[in-house]
């Protein structure tokens, strides 16, 4: 079911979806942020295409959250753990990515420049730390990016706070930026994978989405989705 069109200030045109929310409940917590980006998000143009964006919503998943999107959502574990692994290792070259099987740093030429592994390569220090001290500090934090600098991607991912509540991990992240359809879905496992580096119980994953969006160009894909089509592959806007 449609509502009426929307136009913004630039004349972008997008077709609200409304979702019930009985329909909304049935959904893994994944899915609702889609369908609340599909039924209430606001257009929106930048320079890689037109976007339908949320800004400040926030993902609180337990560990039972986790299991649900990771079983009723298409996610590339292998690469992503591969991805990651290089990226702990601060490795740059685009190469070594596509040796793996992961094509999506392309684009950003021979070298990934203040990317992902500049600031992922300080990882395995901070939760060697983390393991060893086991307190329940407030300064566990993984800072990503730095103003003014160079770069051929800026990491989405601006910060992952370590917090020991209690002998139970809980992990927060803040992403500036989040493409709802690959980007989320993508530092969800991540993180997951992060915080079984930490040897504690995890109690929670919390993101807080700046901007969180899904490009015109994947819209009726995410409708699609939704509706229980499987095998659904989105495209990547660079």
């Amino acid at each position: 079911m449609q509502c009426d069109k929307a136009r913004n200030p630039a004349g972008m045109r997008h077709k609200a979806v409304y979702l019930p929310q009985t329909y909304l409940h049935l959904m893994n917590k994944y899915h609702q942020i889609l369908g609340k980006i599909l039924s209430g998000g606001k257009p929106q143009k930048n320079k890689k295409g037109n976007i339908v964006c949320l800004l400040n919503e926030s993902l609180s998943l337990g560990p039972g959250d986790l299991l649900e999107i990771f079983e009723g959502h298409p996610i590339a574990r292998n690469k992503l753990k591969c991805e990651l692994g290089l990226f702990m290792r601060g490795e740059r070259q685009v190469d070594r990515y596509r040796e793996a099987g992961i094509d999506w740093w392309d684009y950003c030429g021979s070298t990934l420049v203040n990317g992902y592994p500049s600031y992922f390569e300080k990882l395995p220090g901070l939760i060697g730390r983390i393991n060893r001290e086991r307190r329940s500090s407030k300064n566990y934090v993984l800072f990503l990016g730095a103003n003014g600098v160079e770069s051929n991607q800026a990491p989405c991912l601006s910060l992952v706070q370590f917090q020991i509540d209690e002998g139970r991990l809980v992990l927060s992240a803040y992403q500036r930026s989040s493409d709802a359809n690959l980007g989320l879905p993508a530092d969800i496992y991540h993180l997951y994978l992060i915080s079984r580096q930490v040897e504690m119980p995890l109690e929670s994953i919390t993101l807080n989405l700046g901007n969180v969006h899904i490009y015109e160009n994947n819209m009726e894909k995410t409708r699609r989705l939704l509706a229980g089509e499987s095998g659904i592959k989105f495209d990547l806007n660079v």
